[in-house]
Formats: C-alpha cells, sequence, structure tokens
C-alpha cells in the first residue's frame, strides 16, 4: 500500500515518532513517503494515497504549530470521502493541554470526511524509551492492520 506520514517537528520529537512510524511500515513492505512541511503539502495530494498519518508538537496553550495553521483549516473543509487516517504527536504532560494540537489534527481529518483508524497517538518528549519505542510501533500496526482490513470490505475504496 502507498501511504503517507506528514508532520511537523520542532524539536525533533515529532520527527523521531515519524521515523519510528515509518520503518515499521516499511518493514511491513509498504512504500511509505514522508512530507515535513505542510506549507507545501496540498489537500489534493492525500487522495494519492491509501492511508495517511498527520503528526504534529503542541505549541503553547494546546495550540497548533504556526506552520500547521493553514494546512489543518483547509483539512477541515477538506472532501476527503472516507481516507483512512489518523493523527499523532508529541507534548509535555506540564502544560494543561497536553497534546492538544494532535486533537485538532484529528478533528479537522474527521470534518474533512476522513476515517479515523485508529486512537490518537501521544508521546511525552520524544520516543526515548523501548516503551514508548514499542507504544509508536504498536500504533503503526495497528494502523496497518486497520487499514488491511477495511481494504478487504472495500477492496475498491
Amino acid at each position: 500500500m502507498k501511504l503517507l506520514i506528514g508532520y511537523v517537528s520542532m524539536s525533533g520529537n515529532t520527527e523521531d515518532i515519524a521515523n519510528l512510524i515509518r520503518h515499521t511500515w516499511q518493514d511491513a513492505g509498504h512504500a511509505v513517503s514522508i512530507c515535513d512541511d505542510w506549507e507545501s503539502l496540498r489537500i489534493e495530494q492525500l487522495s494519492e494515497y491509501d492511508g495517511v498519518i498527520l503528526g504534529t508538537y503542541t505549541w503553547g496553550d494546546g495550540d497548533l504549530p504556526y506552520e500547521a495553521e493553514d494546512f489543518v483549516y483547509d483539512l477541515e473543509e477538506a472532501a476527503l470521502d472516507g481516507l483512512p487516517c489518523a493523527a499523532f504527536g508529541s507534548g509535555d504532560t506540564d502544560y494543561p493541554k497536553y497534546c492538544a494540537a494532535v486533537d485538532t489534527v484529528e478533528e479537522a481529518l474527521q470534518s474533512g470526511g476522513g476515517h479515523i483508524l485508529t486512537s490518537s497517538l501521544k508521546i511525552e518528549f520524544d520516543p526515548n524509551t523501548d516503551e514508548k519505542k514499542e507504544t509508536c510501533m504498536t500504533f503503526a500496526k495497528t494502523f496497518l492492520q486497520q487499514l488491511e482490513a477495511l481494504k478487504k470490505v472495500q477492496p475498491h475504496g
């Protein structure tokens, strides 16, 4: 399958999560594209993929990063037509709105007509422990399992 991981990262934490997911998917034999520039990513491009996950860090008081705002607002108005998708990201539990930008991305995917295949993945800081790495890989595998099950039910969808 052809899969897209789109993410924005400031400190590298969300990028590290994206790379763990990418390796998990590639090891399972899938073609994976990565985009770390949402300002150049177009909503229309998403339909070229069998599945899409979008990752972000949370800024300030639960806000989207500046470089993600326009894309996410466009996503809310998109016509994703049931595109299989999910959201992920990094955050800091010291803030009251932990990973709130991840929730915003997931809500935008749903508003735009995306089909959320699995609950969002939220990692505190970076995936620097075996447990966090395993959580990221499990998220990636669960997404694949759900996508493969969906494709069996809707082989041309």
